[in-house]
């Protein structure tokens, strides 16, 4: 049996593939099913360690990205397409897998395109409350589609769509509260917020939270998840402003964290503050409270849509970059953090919308498609 991922460009699309791989290895090992013979294709393996300890084998391929706005890079990127459903074309060809597990995202569409017209089977997922552009012309071939967010179902045919949720790495799956404090080196007895802006960082949280770091330190202990591009220059900054502080220690800046510094994150968290992508799904199923600042500009407005449709779940509240100012961060934080009920009332929604079983409903209709192609 032969499946096939595809996807990338962002830690949002690759990771909740390796979630599925985990659990398709885990079941055909538990099960003694035909062992699977996993391949990832896209246009970078986005992280060769992951994809190594799952036993994915990295299929190259190219892809090109149209833009929504005037860019000479969108005639370059014509050809690419084109290059790119070509190799796809012919790499699907040899390999033939059984069934297909594509992410969305123009990384893979070359892919989609050669399965549609070597007609091998489809499972599509999408993570976001609106489906992109290549998720709706996937739709249409598709033999499944699950979605994260219920109100994604809406874009695609009844008949074959299911809300599953998100798939999630299974090593970051439970936080870890146990020497999590230790390891960071943190105060067990002061509150923990943890600011992660994605897989790059997000500069307008960065530099809110830079304004309003004095007033923050007083109270509060900082984990801030930077991006490898801005860690330097935010370090350098919180250096300076935080010279005399009495409480400097408080403050740990990170350009990345691994899996378990993640788990170590959310087991000492008390409040994490986020982008609005896949991140999201991680937080519910942490429990965790949350404040969420989704990105203004995006695709189908998509960030926007997922923040508030997870704070009507009443899992955080929203707050929109136009209003991100360090007064209002700060007020945000001090009302929530002082009102006891509303926190736990946060926590348990976050928990009831989690779909803590995604990854492994996806694996086994993926296996099920496989064995029966």
């Amino acid at each position: 049996m032969k499946i096939l991922f595809a996807g990338g460009g962002t830690g949002g699309h690759f990771y909740p593939i390796i979630a599925v791989a985990e659990k398709i290895n885990e079941i055909a090992d538990k099960e003694k099913i035909l062992e699977a013979k996993l391949y990832y294709m896209s246009n970078r393996p986005y992280d060769k360690a992951a994809l190594f300890e799952n036993g994915i084998e990295y299929v190259p391929t190219i892809a090109g990205k149209m833009r929504t706005y005037f860019s000479i890079k969108n005639f370059f990127d014509l050809f690419k397409i084109f290059f790119g459903a070509l190799i796809s074309i012919i790499k699907l060809f040899f390999i033939y897998p059984d069934v297909i597990f594509s992410k969305g995202g123009y990384a893979s569409f070359p892919t989609l395109l050669a399965a549609k017209l070597l007609m091998i089977p489809v499972f599509i997922h999408e993570s976001d409350s609106a489906p992109g552009r290549v998720n709706i012309f996937a739709g249409k071939f598709a033999q499944k589609i699950a979605v994260s967010f219920d109100e994604a179902g809406r874009f695609f045919p009844k008949e074959k769509t299911a809300w599953t949720g998100q798939p999630i790495r299974k090593e970051i799956q439970n936080k870890a509260k146990e020497g999590a404090f230790e390891y960071l080196k943190l105060e067990p007895s002061v509150p923990v917020i943890w600011v992660v802006g994605g897989s790059q960082g997000a500069q307008v949280i960065n530099e809110a939270i830079m304004d309003a770091l004095p007033t923050l330190m007083n109270s509060y202990q900082i984990i801030h998840q930077i991006g490898p591009k801005n860690i330097k220059g935010i370090e350098e900054e919180s250096s300076v402003i935080l010279e005399k502080h009495p409480n400097k220690e408080r403050y740990k800046p990170f350009a990345f964290l691994n899996p378990l510094a993640i788990k170590m994150c959310a087991g000492a968290s008390t409040l994490i503050i986020s982008r609005a992508g896949s991140m999201i799904f991680e937080i519910a199923n942490w429990g965790t409270p949350s404040i969420i600042i989704p990105i203004t500009n995006t695709n189908g407005d998509h960030q926007r849509q997922n923040a508030y449709n997870y704070a009507r779940a009443g899992g955080c509240i929203v707050i929109e970059e136009a209003n991100l100012t360090p007064h209002i961060l700060v007020a945000e934080i001090e009302k929530l953090l002082a009102n006891k009920e509303k926190m736990t009332h946060m926590s348990t929604s976050a928990l009831s919308y989690a779909h803590p079983d995604a990854a492994e409903k996806i694996a086994r209709e993926l296996i099920n498609i496989g064995l029966s192609h």
